[in-house]
This record gives structure tokens, C-alpha cells and sequence, in this order.
């Protein structure tokens, strides 16, 4: 297409005709409307979503000559829905990169084969807009976009993920009209936009019509004075105005009661006052919202206001004068369905999720999110780190060591510095009035340089009431050395002991928030508790945000129709970043990952400690900055063996905040018992909410009550056994059971009870596990010494004792791949006596120079029909050594398949850690019952972990009819090693001697 101007590769053209950037709000008729902010109901906006007529071209030279005139033919076009991504829509392909540019890394430069949409569609003006202007707002368009009304050229802009707003009122008519968008994938902008997401393409937000009256106000910034003492709030709303307005402002509390109102004439600029007398203040816990209604002409323009001050006093943030953590994740916009384009509800159901999981702070990674969501963080009671559509972490990986790899080559070019300063103008300007926004930031991984500075420059003089964060100016960056314009430190995956590092240096004066932390990739994060102790010790960390909340991810199907949700390369898109995209709390449907149950429990806001359980006496520490415990209820059980026993409930809880409260629980305690006891406490809300109904759990702790213990007398009867040693085989036959090991491969064969085998393949012992994602650094250690490719070699296997009631074989082994010194040597002692119990006693020596290990345990596949499993330890849910806060001890009951948790990228998963004993059975209670010395891991499942590592994907595993079960002595944690730091030291099996003790016996359960 020749005719239209080349603005997609001039840094001296980022918009033409687009309006200035203005504070976001719709225009309504009467203040009962504006309040419920319903825009439909508004007489002065009209939606131009829906279907429009749509071309799409691998190339911009294709787009046909004058497809936007008035007498175009476009009836052949496909139609496509507005908004959304055309990935999703079967154009172009979907691909999913992280760092490096989908295209030759030469700024200001992209592809001449830029792809390409071209949009028309007709619309009606409604007969009432006559005389006033019109406005056409787009609130998100990628990459850049070219209008044109009634065949006219309206404007051109560029930037992504932010509102761009043109008057068209020359170019429109009274009843019908034709607008044309052309809509490029790729334009210069795309350099600064270059996040850790899928690339979609298109119009993917709003698209909608304003109609104002000639004279009208065209923005607004609320700022707001509190006194020393916060008894006493000034607002004062600065107005721009079109023309001269006589503009009447009411402000309204939450009730729909008036606290003030005030008038002015405005005539381009001006302001109107009004003062609150003893204001109730906004915080993400009581989120108090007053209602401003600013009425001009026809107009009424509703804000909401948020009384609130932030700080940073003495290196500590501080909102309403008191020290907040920020206890957050990271959000992209991401639906599996539609891509960018998120539902207002989809948003409310992210919200809603977050809240029930003590959430309370959104980093909007890494643009500008919808302006309704900002909305709805007011509502909900949300701090939101707000950030700019500014990313080129490609120019790090772009070139060979020139300029191309250079992180700081586009922020230090002052080419750039109106393309860099122009996202943080739109971005402050559109969302200024939103008290939920307490952070100001400059992107993400851009470097850092002169063109940063301007961006926190031009912010801190246009907004001084927020503090401004930027990461990537960090000193491991090396980039300019001047931070003087930022408020505050920030890291990514940095570890517990660099934080606290930070923390203890005197000469360190800024607080310091973690944007990103905790990679929750896969089986994640198990490093969370490590993190919060020392958030918590110092008054100096802010806190920070999980990567991220959601797996984001392209919902598909394979030829065969079955669905599965897809990641970077299974499109054949290059380059592809794999599944680096899987790193969510939650699932790409929102089911939530057991990762986010562990961070719910870690950030809970209220600590219960045991002060004197003898007596029954416990603590609780209200970690809330605003809002006493009288909402919350405490509900406590005590449990014998897993059993209730006795129960009760305090419904009057009194602790403020950051206040301590002991109670006293009527409960007996038992002098002394065979049996264990816990004490479980729950702490529920009293009352529904409009996120989580009446008894929703805030958080739990459990104690061990501290009984007496009296050893149980063994009641099995001991028959005799046979033993018979036929070459290599020795059998063990008792009163209802038939054992054979076999001394050549050191394993048993065959385990029977009523003549019913219960293994189908010899017992082994493992090492391997399927790596998780959080393995991706350390499995290339493990696969270089062999361990996942490890088997038995048997020195010497016997017949070491026998007696009428009793039988030890003993088995010396090794385990080792091909070409490597052997992992480790072990000796097994096998015991079966005549009850049928097999114990085992194995020593095991590790090689000193070797890695940790995943894992060390025994292998039993079970066979076809055990699928039940009952168990006391820990649960719900799976659990690992740095992964079991948010699960507790109990006995628990479920299928093999309930125990599976189905990652979108299969791996080592279901694992329970803690178990004190464990009974797998078949339908007719046949099976196995385990227990050993000391507590161990678990973990049952249709598939070995061969057959997860194999699989990219859930729908590429075959299912087993056998179930495999692995009897752990330790199985090493999970951590966040996929983007954050290395598993701590205290949660890796790097133990190189060590005993392991376990007893099987099979049953034939009669309940």
C-alpha cells in the first residue's frame, strides 16, 4: 500500500492527530449512572465493538489501494469480532517469546514483510450527538494503527497497551458512517515492547464512540492534602477544560451522603477545593471510597477518591503513616481463549481469587492493564505498582557483543527519549486519580540510562504524591550510575541472603521491593517462607511480587480434536521460549496451582503460635496494617490419630493491628496415649463478603500437642515360615503369604497375600525423579553423572539369617549409569518375619564429589486395581520438604488419580511429604500398608517418571493400569531455581551417608 506515510519506522512520529493523554473516565447524564460506571448507560458513549469487516495481510505492501474510502467494497471480508488478537482468530501464528525479538534486532527497523489488518465497518450517529464533538477512543491496539473516517485520514498512533483518543467530530455526519483501521503487527515501537508474553496482534481492547458538549472538561487530576494528624483531607481537583465551563463538584461518602461540594468557572485551567473534616482513609484492607461527581453542561463525570498518603520515611514505605508489606504478584493480561483480550469478568474472577488468597498488591507486568481493572483494585482494596509498555530485553541477547547486545543502547539514545518519556506520560496521565496505584514504574528490563531519567523526571514533576520504581537500574546492570530520580531498590530473584544483606547495611537508604521473586514455574515456588522471615524481620523491605499469577497459554487441539493448552514451539514459532510461559499460581483456566495455596498460607495475615498447649493457650499476632480481628472467627479441633475428638469455636477475636491477643481453647488435655494428637486451628471470615462467602479460611496452623507417649503392645500373630532357596530365587511362604526374591537383580518379585500378587514388577530402588521446571539448571549436573539413567548392580546378595518366625536377606548394590563411577553403594538388610511384615534397613554412602539427589527411595509398581490410598500425614494437597506450609496432618482418603496434580508441562508432582503410614488398596481392601521409623514421602501415580519426562504435555502421557509408587526417604524440595535462585542448601537430599528404614506388609483391610 503506497499511499499511506511511513510512520512505522520514524522515531520522530509517534502519533498524529492523537489527543493529548487525559485521566480516564466516561461522561454520563446523571449521577446515579456515573456511579454504577455501567458505560452502555450513558447517552454520550457508543460502543463500536462487535463484528467489523476484516482482510489480514502477510505483508502492509499487499493492503489494497483505498480500502478505506467511502465507496470501498469489503462484503467479501472475513468478519472478526473487535476486540481481539488475531492469533487466537486463525490469522497469522501465534508465538510466544521471552527475551529475543521475532525479528532482526536493527532499531528503528522491523521486517518489510510487516503483517498487516485491515478493519472497516459502518456505524450509526444517533440524532441527539448533533453539535456536540466526537471523540473515538482506542484503549489498546498492537502495534500501531492508522484511522480513517468516511474515507478521511483521522490520525495514526502507536504504543500498544495505552488509550489513544482522536476527534473525528469533522469527519462524521449525522446517521450512517465508515471508519477503516489499518492495523501493523510490528512498527518501531515494538523495540520498547518487548515483554514475556505471547505476540498477539490487533484491535484487543475497547473501541468506542464519546460525544461531549463543545464546552466540556477534558481532564482532571485529584490531589489530595492530608494533615499531619489525618484528620483533616483536602481535595483538590485540578480541571482542564475545551472552552469555558461552569463546573459544580460534589463529594459524596461512601454512603451517597454529601461532605462537600464547590463551583468554579474554568476556562482552560482551573481548580475547585473541598475540604473533609475527619476523612476515612483508603488502604487495600478497608478500601473507603468517596464519590466526586464533577457536572458540566450535560456532563457528569464521576471519580472515585481514595483518601491515602504514601511515603518513605527512614527507608520505609509507608501509606497512611505506617509501614506496609506488599504482599504481591506479577499479573499479565492473558486469556487462554482470547489472548489480550480479557472479559470485565475475567478480570473480576483474577480479584476474586487473589483476595481469598491473601493478596494484596498487583504489579501490572509489564504495561498498563484495562482502566476498568484499575477500578476495580479501588473497589476490591488492592495496591497496584502501575507500570509503563516499556520493554527491550531483546537488545540483550540482539547482536555479538556490539551495540545490538546492549541492554542501555536505547536509553541512553536521545532518539528515543520522546518514544520512552511518551509511555510514561500516557501512562500517569490515564490513571492518576486511581488510589490503588501507590507505585509509579518505568518498565522492565530496558537498561537504564538518560532516557529513564527523563521518564522519572517528567513523572515526579507531573505526580509527586508516588514514588517511582524502576528495576533494571540495579547496580549487576551497570547502567548509568545516577538513581537519584528513583525512590526506591528493587531486585529480581534475589536470594533471602541478599535481601537481608541490603537489609543490615546501614549506607543503605532506600526501601527495597522485590518485583519479582519466587519463579512459580511448575511444581513452585518452595522458597516463599524463606523469604517472608526476613521480609518481616526488616522494616526496610517492602516486600514483593510472585512471577506470576497466571500460566499463560493459547488454548488448542491437536489433529486428533484433543484439546490441550499450548506454549512457545508448538506452533513451530521461532524463536520460542518453550514453556517458559508455564509459571503461574494458576492454571491458564484459574484453577489454582498448589504453589498459591502455599503462598496464601505464607502471607497470611494473621500468625497463630502456640504459647503454653499443655493449658491450652495460643497466640495471635494480627499482621493486618489497618484493620483489627473482629471479622475473623477461630474455630479449633483437636484430632487422635486424625479422629475429631473435641471441637469449639471463639467468635470474638480483639487484636488491632499489629497487636497480639493470647486465648485460652477448653480443651482436655490427655495425660499420656498410644496414639498422636493435633491441634488444628482455623481462622474464617464471620461474615460474607463480595469475594468469598461466610466461613471462607483466611489461614490455619496446627500444633502437635505435646502427649505423653505410651508404646503399644504388637498384636499380630508371628506363624512360622518356610524358606526355600532354589539358585537364585528364594521363596518365603507363611500362614496366607507368598514372598520370592530374587538375588540377581536384589529385589523381590513377587508379594502375595490370599494368593493375590500385589507387584508386577521387581521392587527398585530410585534416585530419578521427572525434573520440574525449577530442575531446569541442576538436571544437566544430574544427567552428566548418570543418575537418571541409574541401575542396581548387585555385588553379593544372600541368605544371612533365618529361624522358624523370621528371614534377613542381605543385598550389597550400587547405583550408576553407563560410563560414570558409580552414584552410590548401598547395603539393604531384608526382614520378613511371620506376620508378613517386610522391613528394610539400607545404609546407603553416596559419592562425595557428586550432586545432590533428587531423590532416593524404593519403586513398587503395584498391580493393576490399586487405585485406593489412605494415609496419615500431610494434606490435602501434595506437599515437599520447602513446599508444606499450606498443607497439615491428617489422615487422608483418595485415588491414585486425585493425587496426581496435572502440570500443563508434566513433571515430578503429588509427592507427600511427612507420612507416617500409608495403605494402598484395591476395591476388595486388598493391598499394601506401609510405615517406617521415621516419617518419608510418598507419591502414587498411572505414570513413572521416565513417562513424565518423555511427555511435553498432559495429553502426550499414556496412562498405566499398574500404579507406581515411590517410598521416599527424602525427596529434594522444589525452590524457584527456574528464574530464582539455587535450592537452599537445607532442602537439597546432598546427605553422602545416610540409613533408610521402611515396612510393608500386605492386608486385606474389612471396614
Amino acid at each position: 500500500m503506497k499511499q499511506i506515510e511511513k510512520y512505522w519506522e520514524d522515531l520522530n512520529v509517534l502519533e498524529v492527530n492523537r489527543l493529548a493523554p487525559r485521566a480516564y473516565y466516561i461522561p454520563y447524564l446523571d449521577a446515579e449512572d456515573a456511579l454504577a460506571k455501567t458505560r452502555g448507560k450513558s447517552p454520550f458513549y457508543q460502543t463500536l465493538n462487535g463484528n467489523w469487516k476484516f482482510r489480514y495481510h502477510t505483508s502492509v505492501r499487499e493492503v489494497e489501494e483505498g480500502f478505506y474510502l467511502e465507496g470501498a467494497d469489503v462484503s467479501a471480508w472475513d468478519d472478526l469480532l473487535v476486540p481481539s488478537c488475531w492469533q487466537v482468530n486463525g490469522y497469522d501464528q501465534p508465538q510466544y517469546t521471552n527475551i529475543n525479538y521475532p525479528f532482526p534486532c536493527d532499531p528503528p527497523f522491523v521486517p518489510n514483510a510487516n503483517p498487516a489488518g485491515a478493519y472497516v465497518r459502518e456505524f450509526n450517529l444517533a440524532p441527539q450527538w448533533d453539535g456536540k464533538a466526537k471523540r473515538v477512543v482506542f484503549e489498546g491496539v498492537n502495534s500501531c494503527f492508522y484511522v480513517w473516517v468516511n474515507g478521511q485520514f483521522a490520525g495514526y498512533s502507536q504504543g500498544s497497551r495505552m488509550s489513544a483518543e482522536f476527534d473525528i467530530t469533522s469527519f462524521v455526519r449525522p446517521g450512517k458512517n465508515r471508519m477503516a483501521v489499518l492495523v501493523l503487527k510490528w512498527c518501531d515501537g515494538s523495540y520498547i515492547e518487548d515483554q514475556d508474553a505471547w505476540r498477539y496482534s490487533g484491535i484487543f481492547r475497547d473501541v468506542y464512540l464519546l460525544a461531549r458538549d463543545e464546552a466540556h472538561i477534558r481532564d482532571v487530576f485529584n490531589k489530595q492534602e492530608l494533615s499531619a494528624d489525618f484528620s483533616r483531607a483536602v481535595l483538590r481537583s485540578e480541571m482542564e477544560t475545551v472552552g469555558t465551563c461552569q463546573v459544580q463538584a460534589v463529594l459524596r461518602d461512601a454512603a451517597g451522603n454529601p461532605v462537600a461540594n464547590g463551583t468554579a468557572t474554568v476556562d482552560g485551567q482551573g481548580s475547585i477545593e473541598l475540604a473533609v473534616n475527619d476523612p476515612v482513609l483508603w488502604n487495600a484492607e478497608a478500601p473507603y471510597l468517596y464519590r466526586l461527581f464533577l457536572t458540566s453542561g450535560e456532563e457528569v463525570i464521576h471519580f472515585s477518591v481514595g483518601f491515602r498518603q504514601i511515603d518513605i520515611t527512614d527507608g520505609v514505605f509507608r501509606i497512611n503513616g505506617k509501614a506496609i508489606k506488599l504482599k504481591g504478584v506479577n499479573r499479565h493480561d492473558s486469556h487462554p481463549e482470547l489472548g489480550q483480550t480479557i472479559p470485565y469478568a475475567h478480570m473480576i474472577q483474577d480479584l476474586m481469587l487473589m483476595k481469598k488468597h491473601n493478596i494484596n498488591t498487583i504489579r501490572e507486568a509489564h504495561y498498563p492493564n484495562d482502566p476498568r481493572f484499575l477500578d476495580l483494585c479501588d473497589t476490591f482494596g488492592f495496591y497496584v505498582v502501575d507500570e509503563a509498555d516499556l520493554e527491550c530485553h531483546g537488545l540483550s541477547t540482539g547482536g555479538d557483543g556490539g551495540n545490538g547486545a546492549d541492554i542501555h543502547q536505547l536509553t541512553r539514545d536521545p532518539a528515543w527519549e520522546r518514544a520512552f518519556v511518551d509511555r510514561a506520560k500516557r501512562l500517569v496521565e490515564r490513571d492518576k486519580n486511581h488510589p490503588s496505584v501507590v507505585i509509579w514504574s518505568m518498565g522492565n528490563e530496558a537498561g537504564y540510562d538518560v532516557n529513564h531519567i527523563a521518564m522519572a523526571r517528567w513523572t515526579k514533576g507531573r505526580d509527586a504524591s508516588r514514588p517511582v520504581h524502576y528495576e533494571s537500574a540495579a547496580p549487576v546492570y551497570k547502567g548509568h550510575p545516577d538513581t537519584s530520580c528513583l525512590d526506591m531498590e528493587s531486585r529480581m530473584y534475589a536470594s533471602p541472603q541478599e535481601i537481608e544483606a541490603y537489609a543490615s547495611d546501614e549506607n543503605a537508604a532506600k526501601p527495597m521491593f522485590l518485583c519479582e521473586y519466587s519463579h512459580a514455574m511448575g511444581n513452585s515456588p518452595g522458597d516463599l517462607q524463606e523469604y517472608w522471615d526476613v521480609i518481616y524481620k526488616y522494616p526496610k523491605l517492602m516486600g514483593g511480587c510472585v512471577w506470576e499469577w497466571c500460566d499463560h497459554s493459547v488454548k488448542t487441539q491437536t489433529p486428533d480434536v484433543v484439546p490441550f493448552y499450548a506454549y512457545g514451539g508448538d506452533f513451530g514459532d521461532k524463536p520460542n521460549d518453550g514453556n517458559f510461559c508455564m509459571d503461574g499460581l494458576v492454571y491458564p483456566d484459574r484453577t489454582p496451582h498448589t504453589g498459591l495455596l502455599e503462598l496464601k498460607k505464607v502471607i497470611a495475615p494473621v500468625r497463630i503460635e502456640a504459647d503454653d498447649l499443655k493449658q491450652g493457650r495460643i497466640r495471635l499476632t494480627n499482621l493486618y496494617d489497618f484493620i483489627g480481628l473482629s471479622h475473623l472467627s477461630l474455630f479449633w479441633k483437636v484430632e487422635k490419630d486424625g479422629e475429631t475428638v473435641q471441637q469449639g469455636e471463639i467468635t470474638e477475636l480483639a487484636a488491632g493491628p499489629h497487636q497480639t491477643q493470647t486465648l485460652t481453647l477448653d480443651y482436655s488435655f490427655p495425660e499420656a496415649a498410644c496414639e498422636r494428637y493435633f491441634l488444628t486451628l482455623l481462622l474464617e471470615q464471620k461474615q460474607e463478603t463480595f469475594w468469598s462467602a461466610k466461613g471462607h479460611e483466611v489461614t490455619f496452623e496446627q500444633f502437635e500437642l505435646p502427649v505423653a507417649k505410651l508404646e503399644a503392645e504388637k498384636q499380630l500373630p508371628i506363624y512360622p515360615i518356610r524358606v526355600v532357596q532354589e539358585d537364585d530365587r528364594v521363596t518365603v511362604e507363611g500362614f496366607d503369604f507368598e514372598y520370592v526374591f530374587d538375588l540377581i537383580g536384589g529385589a523381590f518379585v513377587r508379594i502375595s497375600k490370599h494368593g493375590v500378587q500385589m507387584i508386577s514388577e521387581p521392587t527398585k530402588f530410585a534416585i530419578w525423579r521427572a525434573p520440574m521446571d525449577n530442575d531446569r539448571n541442576v538436571k544437566s549436573q544430574w544427567r552428566e553423572r548418570g543418575y537418571e539413567r541409574a541401575q542396581i548392580h548387585v555385588y553379593e546378595a544372600k541368605v544371612v539369617e533365618t529361624a522358624d518366625t523370621f528371614v534377613k536377606i542381605e543385598v550389597r548394590y550400587s547405583l550408576g549409569g553407563y560410563h560414570k563411577y558409580p552414584i552410590l553403594h548401598g547395603t539393604a538388610v531384608w526382614t520378613v518375619d511371620g506376620t508378613g511384615e517386610i522391613a528394610l534397613h539400607n545404609q546407603v554412602k553416596v559419592r562425595e564429589d557428586y550432586p545432590f539427589l533428587p531423590r532416593y527411595g524404593l519403586q513398587l509398581t503395584m498391580s493393576q486395581g490399586y487405585e485406593a490410598v489412605e494415609y496419615f500425614g500431610n494434606g490435602p494437597h501434595e506437599s515437599y520438604i520447602d513446599k508444606r506450609r499450606s498443607v497439615r496432618k491428617g489422615k487422608y482418603a483418595a485415588s491414585v488419580d486425585q493425587l496426581f496434580e496435572n502440570y500443563l508441562m508434566p513433571q515430578e508432582n503429588g509427592s507427600r511429604y511427612g507420612t507416617e503410614w500409608l495403605l494402598v488398596t484395591n476395591a476388595l481392601g486388598m493391598g499394601l500398608k506401609i510405615d517406617g521409623d521415621r516419617e518419608f514421602s510418598f507419591n502414587a501415580a498411572h505414570y513413572t517418571p521416565e513417562q513424565l519426562e518423555e511427555a511435553g504435555h498432559p495429553h502426550e502421557l499414556t496412562k498405566r493400569k499398574e500404579t507406581i509408587l515411590h517410598l521416599d526417604y527424602k525427596m529434594s524440595g522444589s525452590g524457584s531455581n527456574s528464574c530464582g535462585p539455587d535450592l537452599l542448601p537445607a532442602y537439597r537430599l546432598e546427605e553422602k551417608e545416610f540409613a533408610f528404614a521402611i515396612r510393608l506388609r500386605p492386608v486385606l483391610t474389612d471396614k
